[in-house]
């Protein structure tokens, strides 16, 4: 059964929660929406292009079909016309974003993390605000940890790890918890956590599994950075140095 709530404080405290899980202000939040949109405003860009493409196809062909066979009638017109029309409805109803697909270790990169992406974008709402503001910090992360992970080989163990976490254990973790009838979101389980307090806490503990997978990945570029920049200060710092080819 749903609880009441036992005192003023914790009325204001479940207001806040309610109000955080919409507010989604947070620059996190507001950049992991930017690049969701931006994902499907290019792929209903690239809807509308194919349709333009294969609409002056059919029109092309139309007219190659009268110089070559003779003049199509008012049947061919009018058939070119239903032809047209029914390009242009299974466009617009052809979903813009492609249906999330389930994880496998042969998944590119860039679809395990974009599709992470849009998860958190989407599910964000429906989340009690301390596990929205993990998923916040998560989604933070994910555009350096794409680009980086672009360029270490697939088979690199940390590789793996980011992408089982990201591709398969996050989701489930949010998928589980929405099965989880509203009534007992409250209800302490034997470590005395609430089902809202463990998922910030698993969200919270991905999201420095993350960050830490992503200072390692970083580690190798910084330490050649430091390198370069050492031997740039040791050669060239002193005014009196000769500058000399290597």
């Amino acid at each position: 059964m749903a609880q009441h709530p036992r005192s003023v404080d914790e009325a204001i405290a479940r207001f806040d929660e309610v109000v955080g899980r919409w507010d989604g202000r947070t620059p996190e939040a507001i950049g992991a929406r930017r690049r969701h949109y931006g994902r499907r405003a290019g792929a209903l860009a690239r809807r509308l292009a194919t349709a333009g493409v294969a609409v002056g196809a059919l029109i092309l062909a139309t007219i190659a079909f009268g110089y070559i066979v003779g003049p199509i009638g008012m049947t061919g017109l009018f058939l070119v016309v239903v032809a047209i029309l029914a390009l242009l409805v299974l466009f617009s109803i052809w979903p813009t974003e492609p249906k999330r697909a389930a994880y496998s270790e042969q998944l590119p990169t860039t679809t395990v993390v974009r599709q992470l992406d849009s998860l958190l974008v989407n599910e964000r709402p429906a989340l009690p605000a301390p596990a929205a503001r993990e998923t916040d910090a998560i989604a933070a992360q994910l555009p350096l940890l794409e680009s980086r992970l672009a360029d270490v080989d697939p088979l690199d163990p940390l590789a793996q790890d980011a992408r089982r976490l990201m591709g398969k254990h996050l989701p489930e973790l949010i998928e589980r918890y929405e099965k989880v009838p509203e009534s007992y979101r409250r209800e302490r389980d034997s470590d005395g956590l609430t089902v809202d307090e463990r998922l910030a806490s698993s969200l919270g503990a991905a999201r420095a599994a993350l960050s830490d997978i992503g200072a390692k990945l970083a580690a190798g570029d910084r330490d050649a950075f430091e390198i370069q920049g050492r031997f740039i200060e040791s050669r060239y710092k002193d005014p009196g140095s000769s500058f000399q080819g290597e």
